[in-house]
């Protein structure tokens, strides 16, 4: 895959040098020299130092080869713009951007973009961590909108059928592993104690299983 960085922050340059040891074909830009040198010393794709909107820049960097980009610059104006033109006049089909500050989300939104949002995003975690152990997620697809989370079944929901637990309509059972093994349960299916559930749930979904187990308990 050919991909360009756009930003050499310590998100781009991670970014980049991950991609780069995956065996992808990697260009990066920035406007700060200091920033492209401060890539591992055995990365060996492309460095291109100037304005990520300049168009020879641009140019230089492959965009009108790209199979993907990255727009991770510390500006939300800027990786909007990029993504932007990237989406528009380059025909790139793989548009990544950095948000920052969460109140540029509806703009990405409107632009139809993915996004990810390290705030909105590590906000959530920590909110889940601090008003629940029951449920944990192991899995986050698009930008947060729907997750992936396990939990235990505890002694009290034993004996009791899985569609008494999972009736909420935004809220899918992915699996049930019981003594080591997993499979596809039904609504019928009784739990037992120590059973491991995974869902693919919203967090508005995820939350309502959250208050029954511990209503239950």
């Amino acid at each position: 895959m050919r991909v360009v960085v756009l930003g050499c922050g310590r998100m781009g340059s991670e970014l980049a040098y991950r991609l780069f040891q995956l065996g992808h074909d990697v260009s990066v830009v920035d406007l700060s020299a200091a920033a492209l040198n401060s890539l591992p010393s055995d990365f060996t794709g492309r460095i291109n130092e100037g304005d990520a909107l300049n168009q020879d820049v641009l140019h230089r960097a492959g965009i009108e080869e790209a199979d993907a980009v990255a727009a991770v610059t510390s500006s939300d104006i800027l990786n909007a713009v990029i993504a932007r033109l990237a989406k528009t006049e380059y025909d790139v089909p793989n548009i990544v951007v950095r948000n920052l500050e969460p109140k540029f989300k509806p703009m990405l939104e409107a632009f139809d973009v993915q996004f990810v949002s390290a705030a909105l995003w590590g906000a959530q975690r920590i909110e889940e961590l601090l008003s629940s152990s029951s449920m944990r997620t192991v899995f986050s697809t698009g930008n947060g909108e729907i997750e992936v989370y396990e939990f235990v079944i505890p002694e009290q929901w034993a004996g009791r059928q899985l569609g008494e637990l999972i009736s909420e309509k935004e809220v899918r059972v992915i699996s049930l592993t019981r003594n080591g093994k997993a499979f596809l349960p039904e609504t019928t299916d009784v739990l037992q104690e120590g059973d491991m559930l995974h869902i693919s749930a919203t967090f508005m979904g995820a939350d309502t299983v959250r208050k029954l187990l511990e209503a239950e308990g």
